[in-house]
């Protein structure tokens, strides 16, 4: 398939609407996960920062659902839609900056075909979503700043600055001279930008990991640079909001994260899970390009400006590597050293200009059609189960291994819970007025945004401080516990948990009243067992003592 130049903006166009509205759809029709759930209370229940991420996913929630006035899943997610948007028309422009529209084109069909940025900031609502608007963003305004004027800006028709010069072409050298006027804001653009992207994740610190290598390995006269420092206050004060509530919560969230990334011990599996989760998180042929234009990097095979290989190696490899090095001691998610591999895109977008000159290489028709299909089976399988990924007879233990099922059911339990709920309370079995209670933040989340919000009735968190995240907090802007109260508890099948033996020392009476089986095409897929808690008898910690304790235990 070959690309004339004069259609380039026409196919970019095609593929921004194409993909916004198949992402819209599926936004609209999927149910949320258990993660994207969960970030919902950061909107519900604002605050300066969180137990697990910082504000920003929050935020965006509450400006693109007017602050949750529309609350479906679409305008939830609606952040996801439009910033995914927004970004493949980034990554083209920065590849156009960087070489030219085709290598821009070919970055942006890569960065499409990216499992990470298609599904999950692309339709998800998670912390990643802002954070890659804001990624890329401030890269492409460092790459603005430090090569002095990129190549789009130093090109016209063609022209190298020799042949410019040799015109004496007055128009061109004056946007020359603008365009080094304007270094210095790219610099501080740069700075806003990093700190929003460590507003929105942690992981945006990596942005400035990677200009101090870039700056201490090759551009050390950058460091006499005032426009550098005030770029990094810039950024600091962007985070002002995480520093305060940290502050007020003892550091809370630097704890947890530090306790997620440290191990005692070499465990090569778990090393060998991260690898498999990037390999197909970003795609397999995304995957294996990233590292074929490392290579070509590494061994000066890539026909762009090196600044601009540099500075992106800069901040890649680290991210990658650190989150490497954490694999070997722990668990870890696949999906946090994505916005390195994003990156990488570029590096294999110019790779492949090179080696295909007119032609559309046939590696980026097969990472789509790989999307594509991901797509196609994931959907089918969540809505449908055609794959019989769980084989559990067991009532108890009905869909265990089928982690689909994560994003399936919640609205047919809100409806089933509605109507069995009505039952009992006529029965006299339940009050009205009682809540529901649950020991993590999910399935706590899940059975808040599904069951308890479409009901009016008040969910609260029950169980130990480090399982309950967020809902330790939120506990408190709901009243917190009252002895003698009532409680329902609803227990899937896929995570049992029996309250008889996790709440015995808080309730009088805990009794099983009913089971409600949810279907996907006719079968059964999993249960809820539906228990009533009665009479609550001891108060659990709140977050004051948790906090408290967590003080004497640092001491």
């Amino acid at each position: 398939m070959s690309i004339k130049e004069q259609n380039i903006n026409k196919i970019l166009i095609w593929l921004l609407a194409i993909s916004a509205v198949l992402r819209g759809i599926l936004a609209a029709w999927m149910e949320f996960g258990n993660d994207e759930v969960y970030y919902w209370t950061y909107a519900l229940y604002p605050d300066w920062s969180h137990f697990d991420h910082p504000p920003m996913v929050g935020w965006v929630i509450q400006l693109f659902s007017l602050n949750l006035l529309f609350d479906s899943e679409f305008f939830i997610r609606l952040a996801s839609v439009v910033f995914m948007t927004a970004n493949t028309y980034i990554i083209y422009r920065i590849g156009k900056d960087i070489k030219d529209a085709r290598t821009g084109l070919y970055a942006a069909l890569l960065y499409t075909a990216s499992i990470y940025a298609f599904v999950i900031t692309g339709i998800f609502i998670m912390p990643d979503t802002p954070l890659m608007l804001f990624w890329l963003l401030a890269i492409w305004m460092a790459i603005k700043y430090f090569p002095g004027l990129p190549r789009s800006a130093r090109n016209d028709n063609n022209d190298t600055l020799s042949v410019i010069a040799r015109r004496n072409d007055e128009a061109i050298q004056k946007k020359t001279v603008l365009l080094q006027a304007q270094q210095p804001r790219f610099l501080l653009l740069f700075g806003l930008f990093a700190g929003l992207a460590m507003l929105s994740k942690y992981s945006g610190v990596f942005l400035w990991v990677g200009m101090g290598l870039y700056i201490l390995i090759f551009n050390r006269k950058q460091l006499k640079n005032p426009y550098l420092y005030l770029s990094l206050l810039i950024s600091a004060i962007c985070c002002i909001p995480i520093l305060y509530w940290n502050l007020q919560n003892d550091f809370i969230s630097f704890s947890f994260h530090s306790e997620r990334v440290g191990g005692n011990s070499i465990n090569f599996s778990t090393f060998g899970t991260e690898l498999a989760g990037e390999f197909l998180y970003n795609n397999p042929i995304v995957f294996v390009l990233a590292f074929i234009a490392i290579f070509a990097a590494l061994k000066k095979k890539i026909n762009m400006e090196k600044p601009v290989q540099r500075l992106i190696l800069c901040i890649t490899l680290p991210m990658v590597v650190v989150f490497w090095v954490f694999s070997l001691m722990r668990p870890t998610l696949p999906h946090w050293n994505a916005p390195a591999y994003v990156l990488l895109i570029l590096l294999s977008a110019a790779y492949l200009r090179d080696k295909q000159a007119e032609k559309l290489p046939k590696s980026i028709i097969v990472a789509l059609s790989v999307l594509l299909i991901t797509l196609v089976v994931g959907v089918a399988e969540i809505k449908t189960g055609f794959i019989p990924l769980d084989r559990h007879t067991n009532p108890e233990q009905l869909g265990r291994d089928d982690f689909t099922l994560d994003m399936y059911g919640w609205r047919q339990l809100g409806e089933k819970f509605a109507d069995f709920r009505e039952e009992k309370i006529a029965e006299g079995v339940m009050k009205s007025e009682d809540g529901i209670v649950a020991n993590q933040w999910f399935p706590l989340a899940n059975l808040d945004y599904y069951v308890a919000r479409p009901l009016g009735m008040r969910i609260m968190g029950l169980g130990w401080p480090e399982f309950l995240h967020k809902y330790l907090w939120i506990n408190d802007e709901r009243g917190g516990f009252h002895l003698g109260e009532n409680y329902w508890f609803l227990s899937d099948s896929r995570y049992m948990k029996n309250p008889k033996e996790t709440y015995q020392w808080y309730f009088k009476e805990i009794e099983l009243v009913g089971t409600i089986e949810i279907e996907r095409c006719g079968k059964p897929a999993k249960n809820f067992f539906v228990y009533t808690c009665k009479d609550l008898t001891d108060l659990p910690p709140t977050l004051q003592d948790f906090m408290a304790q967590s003080a004497a235990k640092d001491k």
